[in-house]
């Protein structure tokens, strides 16, 4: 599992650590809005693109190969901008970062599931999600570090190193997982599969909870400077967002095993708890924002590995690689999807209102749920 735990770290740290210091003050840095909008879009598009093509790819060679394919593809792209060191392999290198990423993140997950068994895919996914969470927050940190003692080509330089290290270790550590014998699937197989009940939700979820995620590492910034808050206060206000989910998920994740905690009830009340977080983020100050990042945090770290346990428990063990492709994608979504309709209500009222609006959209999971549990409760009487 170390190695799934790496290759989870792995892709969260080069996705956020060079995302957020593209712009950064270096001789190599992008100074193009234009330019960054497009390299930011070009990675996250091609996993929006390819990840349930790679696994669905894992499902039929094996995730193990996939898994390591990708991280070797990850570190060659990197070592390419560090080693090229011009605008146009700056492009590639991006694109082939997201390509690779699109790769070994769903054969990772696909592979967390296929180790453990259903009762203990809550802390399986919880412990995933808690190294993967960590990345997110380091990524930024440490890119910052590296990109200022040697600009972007180091950052690049210790991505390859890392995704290479990660690649051999995974070689070594993880045992080979032969696919599993599969039934012949239609088109209307999969779509059922996709718009099933138990497909929907948990994927909903997640995409709302990223999209949360999303707008609070991007627009808290924005409430705390508006308020007159220094760099120092926002930035540790996004910290303590990224610590939170961090630390909640395994703790989920184990209640979720030991039956403490179902998965309605779980999923409902994360969605609540970030809708709370996302109207205490419209208050003024500081203590506006901490508290909204703790409890956008919180509900983040809820949901997140219930939604994936709930996923792999009820998708076919051989179909594993492709669901978890197609989960991802919802992920994706809700994570361009999030900051989208906050920016577009803040920009015709304010950013106070942006975040209403986006915590109303997630406060109606619960509000159905809660219908849901009683018009049963009523029938069954």
């Amino acid at each position: 599992m170390w190695p799934l735990y790496a290759a989870g770290f792995t892709t969260a740290f080069g996705a956020h650590g060079i995302a957020a210091n593209l712009g950064g003050f270096s001789e190599d840095a992008v100074t193009s809005l234009l330019v960054l909008g497009g390299l930011l879009a070009l990675y996250d598009g091609a996993e929006v693109l390819l990840k349930p093509i790679f696994g669905s790819l894992a499902d039929r060679i094996g995730a193990r190969p996939v898994l390591l394919g990708g991280l070797v593809a990850f570190a060659a792209a990197s070592a390419l901008y560090a080693v090229a060191d011009s605008p146009g392999w700056l492009w590639a290198a991006r694109l082939g970062q997201g390509v690779a990423a699109s790769a070994f993140s769903p054969s990772a997950s696909a592979l967390v599931a296929r180790f453990n068994p259903a009762a203990k895919h809550g802390r399986a996914f919880g412990s995933y999600g808690f190294y993967k969470s960590i990345g997110y927050t380091l990524g930024p940190l440490l890119g910052g570090v590296l990109v200022w003692a040697g600009g972007l080509r180091l950052l690049f330089a210790v991505m390859a190193i890392l995704a290479a290290a990660v690649a051999v270790w995974a070689a070594v550590a993880v045992p080979a997982v032969p696919p599993l014998p599969r039934k012949r699937q239609t088109v209307l197989d999969l779509a059922r599969r996709l718009t099933a009940h138990s497909f929907l939700v948990p994927t909903s979820a997640l995409a709302a909870a990223t999209a949360a995620l999303s707008v609070g590492v991007g627009f808290l910034p924005v409430s705390g400077a508006t308020a007159g808050l220094g760099t120092v206060a926002t930035g540790t206000a996004v910290s303590v967002l990224a610590a939170t989910a961090a630390i909640v998920q395994p703790f989920a994740g184990r209640a979720l095993d030991t039956g403490h905690l179902t998965t309605r009830t779980g999923l409902a009340s994360g969605l609540a708890i970030t809708a709370v977080g996302l109207g205490c983020a419209m208050l003024p100050g500081l203590l506006g924002i901490l508290a909204g990042a703790t409890l956008i945090g919180t509900g983040t770290g809820l949901i997140t590995p219930l939604g994936f346990a709930a996923i792999a428990a009820t998708t076919p063990r051989e179909r594993l690689g492709q669901t978890m492709g197609s989960a991802e994608l919802g992920r994706e979504l809700g994570d361009a999807g999030g900051p989208l309709i906050v920016a577009a209500v803040a920009a015709l009222s304010t950013l106070t209102y942006g975040f209403a609006a986006l915590a109303v959209i997630l406060a109606i999971g619960p509000v159905i749920t809660l219908a849901t549990n009683r018009r049963t409760a009523s029938t069954v009487q």
